[in-house]
C-alpha cells in the first residue's frame, strides 16, 4: 500500500480507502456484523488506513455502527475515519442543515462510530444556501477545539462545485471529496486546480462509476439496487458502450479493468485517495491492488497515441 498525505492536515491516508455507502442497504445486499468486520478486517491487512462513511448510510447510522462496533474490538488510532452531516434517516430520509441539528448529528456519530472524535467530518452535498451559514462553520470549529473532529471537509454535490471549493480554506476545511472517474472528469476543469492551490486533500468518490468500470456490465443489464435503478435505461447503455471502447482502446492487456479505473484517478496529482466500496474482502484485496498498477501519469495522457 501506499500513502499521501491529505492536505494540510497531519493524516497520512492509503491511496485505496473503503467507501461504505452499500453497508447502509442501498446497493443490493443487506450487510451483517460478521460481512463488514471480515471487509475492514483484510482492508486493514492489506495496509488501508481510510473509511469513509456517512451520517445517512443506511437508517439510524447503520453504516457508522457497523464500522463502530468493528472498531471497538481493533485499535482505533490505526485508522482515519472521515464522516459527513447535513442528512438524516431514522423515521424518514431528509435534511438537517441547522446548527442545532449538526450539533446533534455529530453526537449521534460519535456514538455509533463508539469514539471520542472524527478524523474528517465532512459537509455533505449540501446546496450553497445551507453551505454559506457562519453560524453553522462557527460550531464546527468549536468542535474541532474541543477535540471531536480532527478537520473538517466538504463533500461537494455537484463536481464542478467551485463556490463551496474555493471557499475551503476560509471554512478550515482541509479536504474536498468529490466525483471523480474516467467517465466524469468534471473537476479537472476547475475543483482540482483549485485544490492544489489551496494544499486541499482530495477523496475520490464512485472511482469506478458505479460499478460501470468495474468491466463486468453489458448494454442492456438491468441493476437490481435502488441506487442504480434510478437511471434512465439509455443513460446505462450509453455509458457501458463507452466502457467498452475505453476497455478496448486504453486498457493495456492483462490489467484488470477495475484496478485500471482505481489507478486512472490516482494519477491525478490533485487526488490523495480513490475510496470504492466494496462487498466482500476479495473486492478490497482489488482494490487496494490498484495502489501499485503503473499508469501514464494523467499530465501526459493526451500525448499517448492508442
Amino acid at each position: 500500500m501506499k500513502y499521501r498525505r491529505l492536505g494540510k492536515t497531519d493524516l497520512e491516508v492509503s491511496v485505496v480507502g473503503v467507501g461504505t455507502w452499500q453497508f447502509g442497504g442501498d446497493w443490493g445486499k443487506d450487510f451483517k456484523q460478521v460481512e463488514v468486520d471480515a471487509i475492514l478486517s483484510h482492508a486493514k491487512d492489506l495496509g488501508i488506513n481510510l473509511i469513509d462513511t456517512a451520517e445517512c448510510y443506511g437508517p439510524h447510522h447503520l453504516s457508522e455502527s457497523f464500522i463502530g462496533d468493528f472498531i471497538s474490538r481493533d485499535k482505533r488510532e490505526d485508522w482515519v475515519i472521515a464522516s459527513k452531516f447535513g442528512h438524516s434517516w431514522k423515521e424518514k430520509w431528509g435534511h438537517a442543515w441547522s446548527v442545532d441539528e449538526v450539533r446533534q448529528q455529530l453526537d449521534e456519530s460519535l456514538k455509533a462510530l463508539q469514539t471520542d472524535y472524527i478524523d474528517l467530518y465532512q459537509f455533505h452535498s449540501g446546496s450553497d444556501e445551507d453551505f454559506d451559514n457562519d453560524d453553522l462553520w462557527t460550531m464546527l470549529d468549536k468542535q474541532v477545539q474541543a477535540g471531536k473532529i480532527r478537520n473538517l471537509g466538504i463533500s461537494i454535490g455537484s463536481n464542478k462545485n467551485i463556490h463551496q471549493t474555493a471557499q475551503a480554506t476560509e471554512r478550515n476545511a482541509k479536504a474536498i471529496q468529490v466525483v471523480y472517474n474516467r467517465l466524469d472528469k468534471a473537476p479537472e476543469e476547475e475543483v482540482f486546480p483549485s485544490c492544489i492551490e489551496q494544499d486541499l486533500g482530495v477523496l475520490a468518490r464512485v472511482p469506478l462509476a458505479s460499478g460501470f468500470l468495474s468491466g463486468k456490465y453489458k448494454p442492456g443489464v438491468q441493476f437490481e439496487d435502488k441506487v442504480r435503478q434510478r437511471r434512465e435505461q439509455a443513460e446505462v447503455d450509453e455509458q457501458l458502450k463507452l466502457v467498452e471502447q475505453i476497455k478496448q482502446t486504453e486498457l493495456p492487456e492483462g490489467v484488470d479493468m477495475a484496478q485500471w479505473a482505481l489507478a486512472w484517478c490516482l494519477q491525478h496529482p490533485a487526488v490523495t485517495c480513490v475510496i470504492p466500496g466494496c462487498k466482500s474482502p476479495e473486492q478490497v484485496e482489488m482494490n487496494a491492488g490498484a495502489a501499485n498498477l503503473d499508469m501514464v501519469p494523467i499530465e501526459h495522457r493526451s500525448a499517448v497515441v492508442k
